[in-house]
């Protein structure tokens, strides 16, 4: 417990300070609100608008959860297939990376100009954001297994599947698990992002009416309330991998 004390004290304490100097700075200098609002009106936009907030968190969440877990289940599977065909790893790898210098930005209304404004389009713009560190990491996780293991295994007649099961898979669970943590804190961004194209409800939603009226201090909620989603999604990941990985618990 005091490790851990230790661990967070020096940047919540960081934390402290610039709130407290960001508070001060704004009565200090009189800036207007809409300008940037002090931490302690944030806080209390925060409490009043939490019945409005929650809905719109419940809709960002609505999209965010199946675009994961679309990223999720065909980022692990073409990982293992460009594992398994050198040929296939040679072709396709090239062009997964070729395609994150493509901004989701310009992706986005096209997908909504070709699937409408229901749900199905924001959940493709999530799963778009999310999918590359997936691929990438569980396709080179697949790679780290032990060579002399993976020798020894084959030499006893194990085939592809049954290294995949027995050692490669395991071995590249670290891996796996990175590509799934970065994954998570890009999922809710994703949400926000194709809200604000075209949605009647979200985080992104209630941010662009937010900008629109002026209202700075919703749009600082707005940004808090994303962060603490991508934390506890992080928190949560962390707290899988640490019940899966049981090996690696004293690292963690």
């Amino acid at each position: 417990m005091r490790q851990r004390v230790a661990q967070f004290l020096p940047p919540v304490a960081l934390l402290g300070a610039l709130v407290g100097a960001w508070e001060l700075l704004v009565w200090q200098l009189a800036l207007p609100v809409w300008l940037l609002p002090p931490p302690s009106r944030i806080l209390s936009t925060l409490m009043s608008n939490l019945p409005v907030l929650g809905e719109h968190v419940a809709a960002t969440l609505s999209v965010t959860f199946p675009g994961f877990g679309l990223a999720l289940v065909s980022g692990f599977a073409l990982g293992v297939l460009i594992d398994a065909s050198p040929l296939l790893r040679r072709a396709l790898y090239p062009l997964l990376v070729t395609s994150q210098t493509i901004p989701i930005v310009a992706i986005a209304p096209l997908l909504v100009v070709g699937f409408g404004f229901g749900m199905l389009p924001k959940v493709l713009v999530v799963a778009l954001v999310t999918f590359f560190p997936i691929v990438v990491n569980t396709a080179d996780g697949l790679q780290a297994a032990d060579r002399d293991q993976r020798r020894l295994l084959e030499a006893m007649g194990a085939n592809y599947w049954q290294l995949l099961r027995l050692l490669r898979l395991p071995a590249a669970l670290p891996s796996i698990f990175t590509g799934i943590k970065v994954a998570v804190t890009y999922s809710i961004i994703g949400a926000v992002l194709a809200e604000w194209i075209g949605a009647s409800a979200g985080l992104g939603v209630y941010i662009a009416r937010s900008l629109r009226a002026f209202r700075t201090d919703q749009v600082f909620v707005a940004a808090l309330t994303t962060s603490l989603l991508t934390i506890g999604l992080f928190a949560l990941v962390t707290l899988l991998e640490r019940w899966i990985i049981s090996w690696r618990r004293d690292e963690l």
